[in-house]
């Protein structure tokens, strides 16, 4: 039985050496990565919760507006189905909600913001008659709805 040389069995040992303390280099280096990533989900979490809070908060003020009447119908319901689609809610809750997203798909049409104050009050009467005929309509579904949307939290 040949003997195995020493110079090479030393060599063998510092490349293993080398190897192990590269290997927990890149160990470290990916923990530490690791951390990082879940700090930044947590605090993308408590970001998008604060987020829905602040929506859900926008949602009960609107609706107690509404029922008020602090505030139009038609605003109300084009406001209500945005702050929902953002919530991203279920299809039942759109169904019970429906009311907001049928008034608010019958005045899409209507012009808003500069849009609004570029037509000429012949233009705007007409829509302002439009949308009274359709808070005549849905009045009672909507304030039904809004009532139902108190104290919910989506």
């Amino acid at each position: 039985m040949s003997q195995f040389p020493v110079w090479l069995l030393v060599v063998a040992a510092l490349v293993i050496f080398i190897l192990a303390a590269i290997a927990g280099f890149y160990l470290r280096k990916l923990q530490l990565q690791q951390r990082r990533q879940a700090r930044q989900l947590q605090e993308l979490e408590t970001a998008a919760a604060e987020q829905r809070q602040r929506v859900n908060n926008s949602i009960q003020i609107i609706a107690r507006t509404l029922l008020d009447e602090g505030l139009g119908l038609t605003e109300a319901a084009i406001r209500l189905r945005v702050l929902l689609d953002a919530l991203q809610v279920e299809d039942s809750v759109r169904e019970e909600f429906v009311v907001f997203y049928t008034v608010a798909d019958k005045a899409s049409h209507i012009p808003i913001l500069k849009e609004w104050k570029a037509l000429s009050r012949k233009e705007q009467f007409k829509f302002e008659k439009e949308m009274a005929s359709l808070e005549v309509e849905y009045r009672d579904f909507a304030l039904d709805a809004a009532q139902r949307l108190l104290g919910r939290r989506f």
